[in-house]
């Protein structure tokens, strides 16, 4: 047993030998930890096992060693021999780069001076070519051109200084200088041939006479030359001819083209446009002063009475259209549906622009189908108000006055129209019964949207009438005063049914004034008062903020004021102390309400300010605190500073015992007579402040 144990162990080390010998230094550690963790003396000959296994490397080194040595002995010599041949070569090579160097330094001096004489040549070239892109540009052609009045030369030079010679030497300052100076020169051109052509329209003017004649002779020329153009086409031997005479070519039809070159000098300007539109309209006012008739003058007899009939004639029938439009926008009113239009795709959005100029980016970037916030009758609306234009035009087109009579015409009797049929069928719409809180705040919205229109209606007259409405003394739309007037009813309307409405509930308000305790929750009536509250003001989100404020704060002082009044009612002869509880639950969820911002853009408790006076009243009776009130009263810093002692005795007489069934003082005198006499006490103090107030 013992011998198999020794070979195990004699096999184990040569294993853990071979291991040591082929692993990596780093696994050695744990191998040899694994010897002492065997026998225990099983290291001691592990210990021998590894002397013999060094003595036989350092054998085989030695043998290596011995193999090898003759070869290393003659390297060594031979390495001794080639020392001297490498020491003179050596020489050779440091003489050999001493003569390069000194070469080089000869070739490079020569080059440098050939560098030299390249960059001043290069340096005169561009120099040269320079001053070359300079001189087009130092040449004053467009001064001198413009002193000649040669104009068209003038601008042709500037064009060519600003697109092709001043860019190639932009960098230079005077560069700089001639473009900055070049708008002006323009602009003198223009202010001079602007003063030309003026020139020549009055010259033309004092010449009208003869210019007249020769118009009419050429005319008469050139009627005669196509007839017989005609006679000679249709007997086939005419051909067309084509002539020059000083540089224009001339066709059979008198028509001339300038071969020369030349352009109109305005279009090289840019401002053919303004050019052309002046000259035609000047022009036309020249026309219109020779040919239209005096006033007061038909074949020499005087024609006064004829136009004073004929304006008559224009009132009446102004009259006439206004009371004919008044039904037509009272159908329109009756027929609309007081909602928002609906459109489902882009053909009917723009079908609706293009009757009402609408624009709202945010609404144009939602997707269909959406609303537009005016409902049909405001596109109705605007397209009769044209149609009125195009009718009132056409009997004022026969009168013989000039363009600005007309359109002062149009515009008073478009005024006429607004202020008075419109604003009229308005006015009668908000205060029809039938009318509610939701259509008043589409009219609102409706009125809004052609108030904004007007511009758009004064344009409509401008362009038909070609009368711009800066012209003096021109008539401006009264419009937007007709739909501010409207607006404000309809906001005052709104108010005064919002307040009917409140009063609706009011009514249904069935206190059982000598109740004992509270339910414990607030009425049904004031409940549904505040829900209906709530939904109408969702509808007012679409008004203008201040409108929306207005009414919600209108509401809630009126309905603080109705329930004041609900208690001192005269009628109302007793309250108990448990139907001012009751009372109390329902002021507390008025004031739930006027917190919980029915309408944005109160600020703090601005909104629950409207129902302070009944707060302060109620914790006063609540709360029995006479003797704070008393000694307070007339303090800015009362607590009850904004009950009125007048109030206060008029409900505190109500709780008084004034019959002996269902008191609640019966009970102070029972159990407390000292109870009974504080209130006597207060009543006369109340009493007291009453009369002070009153003398």
């Amino acid at each position: 047993m013992a011998e198999n144990e020794t070979l195990e162990c004699i096999t184990e080390h040569e294993r853990i030998l071979q291991e040591i010998e082929s692993t990596d230094t780093a696994c050695v550690g744990p191998t040899l930890r694994s010897i002492y963790d065997d026998q225990p003396n099983a290291h001691k000959r592990f210990m021998e096992k590894l002397d013999a296994r060094i003595r036989n490397h350092d054998r085989e080194i030695e043998k290596m060693c011995n193999f090898h040595h003759q070869g290393f002995v003659d390297a060594i010599t031979e390495l001794l021999k080639v020392r001297t041949d490498a020491e003179k070569l050596m020489g050779q090579v440091t003489d050999t780069n001493r003569r390069l160097q000194e070469a080089g330094k000869e070739v490079t001096v020569q080059t440098e001076e050939v560098i030299c004489c390249r960059i001043q040549q290069r340096n005169m070239a561009t120099t040269v070519e320079k001053l070359q892109l300079c001189l087009p540009g130092t040449t004053p052609d467009s001064v001198y051109t413009l002193c000649l009045c040669r104009y068209y030369a003038a601008l042709k030079t500037m064009e060519q200084l600003e697109t092709v010679y001043i860019p190639r030497v932009s960098q230079y300052r005077f560069c700089q200088i001639m473009a900055e100076n070049l708008p002006r020169l323009r602009e003198e051109i223009k202010e001079i041939s602007m003063s030309d052509l003026k020139d020549f329209l009055e010259s033309i003017r004092k010449h009208s006479d003869k210019v007249g004649e020769t118009a009419m002779r050429q005319a008469q020329q050139h009627k005669t030359f196509n007839s017989a153009v005609a006679k000679q086409a249709s007997m086939g031997n005419y051909t067309k001819p084509v002539y020059s005479l000083n540089g224009r070519t001339h066709t059979h039809n008198g028509l001339m083209m300038d071969n020369s070159g030349d352009e109109d000098e305005a279009d090289e300007e840019g401002d053919r446009e303004t050019f052309e539109n002046y000259y035609r309209k000047q022009r036309k006012k020249q026309a219109r002063l020779v040919l239209q008739p005096q006033a007061n003058m038909g074949y020499g007899f005087p024609v006064n009475r004829l136009f004073d009939l004929l304006f008559e004639v224009r009132d009446q029938y102004n009259e006439t259209l206004l009371k004919k439009w008044a039904l037509v926008f009272r159908e329109i009113f009756e027929m609309d549906n007081y909602s928002p239009i609906p459109v489902e795709t882009e053909e009917e959005y723009k079908l609706v622009v293009s009757r009402f100029p609408f624009h709202d980016a945010e609404i144009e970037k939602q997707d269909f189908p959406k609303k537009l916030p005016m409902s049909q009758s405001v596109p109705q609306i605007y397209t009769q108000v044209k149609e009125f234009i195009y009718a009132s035009l056409k009997f004022s087109e026969s009168l013989h006055r000039s363009s600005t009579e007309i359109d002062d015409m149009l515009r008073k009797s478009t005024n006429l129209l607004l202020t008075r049929t419109l604003s009229s069928c308005l006015q009668n719409l908000i205060r029809k019964p039938h009318i509610g809180l939701t259509e008043l705040v589409q009219i609102i919205i409706n009125t809004t949207h052609l108030e904004q229109a007007c511009r758009y209606l004064e344009e409509f007259i401008t362009n038909i009438t070609n009368v711009s409405p800066e012209t003096v003394h021109t008539t401006r739309l009264y419009g937007l005063s007709t739909f501010k007037d409207a607006r404000h009813a309809a906001e005052g309307e709104i108010y005064t049914k919002l307040n009917q409405k409140i009063d609706e509930f009011i009514q249904l308000a069935d206190y059982e004034w000598g109740m004992v305790e509270s339910d414990g929750r607030a009425s049904g009536y004031l409940m549904d008062l505040i829900n209906f509250l709530r939904s109408t003001f969702q509808v007012f989100t679409h008004l203008p903020g201040k409108v929306a404020q207005t009414a919600c704060m209108s509401a809630c002082k009126h309905l603080s004021t109705s329930l004041m009044q609900m208690l001192l009612d005269t009628e109302l002869k007793q309250i108990s102390m448990g139907a001012i509880q009751q009372f109390n639950l329902d002021v507390i969820q008025c004031e739930l309400f006027a917190s919980s911002e029915p309408v944005p853009g109160f600020q703090g408790d601005t909104l629950q300010l409207a129902f302070i006076d009944l707060r302060q009243l109620l914790d006063l009776f609540m709360v029995w605190d006479w003797s704070t009130y008393l000694a307070d009263y007339g303090q800015p810093t009362s607590k009850y500073l904004r009950v009125n002692p007048a109030t206060a005795l008029a409900l505190l007489e109500k709780m008084k015992d004034t019959s002996k069934k269902n008191n609640i003082f019966s009970q102070f005198r029972k159990n407390d007579r000292d109870k009974q006499k504080l209130i006597e006490t207060v009543v006369r103090q109340l009493r007291s402040l009453v009369n002070g107030m009153s003398s």
